[in-house]
């Protein structure tokens, strides 16, 4: 048996375009994966608030006054005070510093956990979380759903 022995010729050109083809099928496949994949937003069912802006309610010294809770899908974005009389501000003189400090925290830690707050403000601050974690309770997925659910 005589093998015949076959000689393959292959061009350069012909190498570096079927290289080059092969290139742009694999980068092409990669860039539809990168684009049709589920993004990386949370859905509702995974954020921990429902946007938008929450108050609560308190009364010092028969005064009414607001705290008002902004908050983005996954985060407090701002809380402050709404409706604070003069009168308010003179009976209780902590009560802007307290809160002031309060909010920065919260908004910096986001969380109501490991709160600090000066002893001389004590009850004045302990007050005010009360009311932000009440407004929090608003905005929070979990209590919006227990809601949706109580009306239908």
């Amino acid at each position: 048996m005589h093998g015949k022995t076959k000689i393959v010729v292959l061009h350069l050109k012909e190498l570096l375009y079927t290289a080059l083809l092969i290139l742009a099928i694999v980068t092409l496949i990669v860039l539809m994966i990168i684009m049709f994949k589920p993004s990386g937003k949370k859905d509702a069912a995974a954020s921990a608030y429902t946007p938008g802006v929450y108050t609560s309610s308190i009364t010092l010294g028969g005064q009414p006054m607001e705290i008002e809770l902004s908050v983005d899908a996954d985060h407090i974005s701002n809380i402050r005070l709404r409706n604070l009389s003069e009168s308010i501000t003179t009976m209780y003189p902590y009560l802007e510093t307290s809160f002031d400090d309060l909010a920065n925290q919260i908004c910096e830690t986001q969380s109501l956990e490991n709160i600090s707050y000066n002893d001389d403000m004590r009850y004045t601050s302990m007050l005010l979380l009360e009311a932000i974690e009440q407004a929090l309770n608003k905005a929070s997925v979990s209590e919006n759903k227990a809601a949706a659910k109580h009306l239908l």
